[in-house]
């Protein structure tokens, strides 16, 4: 199960015992501030997207869309994001619970500033009913994040 790669991923960071896991879903980014009683906003929502021969992983604010325009300035690509089936292939975790701990390698990991205007957000953590509490700057660090990215609308700093 994802959530148990993840949990052991994070013992590596002494933090597994700081992953919260609910009785009602958290899938979504709507059920994910009911479940753990925050803003939308605060849900951190990974998103995964197309990218040469894999994928990307961009991390941004629960209130937020992608912006086309930005994300192929930054990109040089369309976004274009992965089905569910590629989701769980590609990245090994199941739409609901994506999350960027655990994940193969390869894999890049961006943040999104719509992340910032926070002291904490909360990420899923490979499961349809968990999340952890974490700093941007924890986040970037576990997430071992390549950069910070302005790829998001939808937000005001």
């Amino acid at each position: 199960m994802a959530i148990e790669l993840v949990r052991e991923y994070f013992k590596g960071f002494g933090m597994e015992n700081k992953i919260q896991e609910y009785e009602a879903s958290s899938a979504t980014v709507e059920l994910a501030a009911i479940a753990l009683n925050v803003e939308p906003a605060r849900i951190a929502k990974t998103l995964s997207f197309k990218f040469d021969e894999g994928c990307i992983l961009i991390v941004a604010a629960g209130d937020t869309k992608i912006d086309n325009a930005k994300f192929k300035s930054i990109f040089k690509v369309k976004a274009k994001m992965l089905s569910p089936d590629e989701v769980l292939e590609q990245v090994g975790h199941a739409v609901g619970g994506v999350c960027p701990f655990g994940i193969p390698a390869h894999i890049n990991v961006y943040l999104d500033e719509s992340l910032k205007r926070f002291e904490t957000i909360f990420p899923a953590c490979g499961s349809s009913n968990s999340a952890i509490e974490l700093t941007c700057e924890e986040l970037f660090s576990v997430a071992k994040a390549v950069e910070w990215v302005d790829v998001c609308k939808g937000w005001t700093n």
